[in-house]
């Protein structure tokens, strides 16, 4: 079965979105997917790439599997991620979806980051302040707000300066290590299961 992965990410900048694939594709390649690895189709901003993912989702033939990853934005509190984005931008399930085709990056992309604050740290070297990152080890609770405000305190005084979306995001996605971010991100685990799944591997069930 043939696996389009519509990731949130990369803006309207051709080189960004280069960026913001290789990124995904490393960081899945290193979760167990190396054998059997999905496309990964870098949209934009959030809405376009639900937009994208419903056309496919509604398009797709039986040798065909594509599956949404986006920020999740706020707390999941709905128990799943079609409820939560339903309650939280208004959007619903397309016709012909499942569950485990929709998966969440709690609260964003950046909360992984805090998951392996060793990669971090060397990434960034001399300057890095650990203590300035939020110290909830449940990565999932802590608002958006105060991880991406964290990255910022944490990184300023370091020789590649502040965090920066764009300009280190998705090159910290390829580095960060996938066992430790499952660890302490549930829906990323549940991600990276599903992926698992599709492709015949180990772990999870669709």
């Amino acid at each position: 079965m043939s696996i389009k992965l519509y990731v949130e990410g990369g803006g309207d900048s051709r080189g960004l979105r280069a960026e913001c694939r290789r990124g995904f594709a490393e960081f899945i390649r290193k979760g167990g997917l190396a054998s059997r690895m999905p496309r990964v189709v870098a949209c934009g901003g959030r809405q376009q790439a639900y937009d994208d993912f419903r056309v496919a989702a509604e398009q797709a033939g039986n040798q065909e599997a594509p599956m949404l990853l986006i920020d999740a934005e706020q707390p999941v509190q709905a128990g799943n991620p079609w409820e939560h984005l339903r309650l939280q931008a208004g959007w619903s399930r397309p016709a012909g979806a499942t569950d485990q085709q929709c998966h969440l990056m709690v609260q964003v992309m950046e909360s992984w980051f805090l998951c392996d604050v060793e990669t971090l740290a060397d990434f960034y070297g001399t300057g890095f302040l650990q203590n300035a990152l939020p110290g909830n080890s449940n990565v999932e609770v802590v608002p958006k707000s105060d991880v991406l405000s964290g990255l910022t305190r944490a990184t300023g005084q370091t020789r590649k300066g502040p965090y920066s979306k764009g300009k280190h995001s998705f090159s910290l996605l390829a580095k960060i290590d996938p066992a430790k971010v499952e660890r302490g991100a549930p829906y990323a685990k549940r991600f990276l299961e599903a992926l698992r799944a599709h492709a015949g591997g180990a772990g999870g069930s669709v």
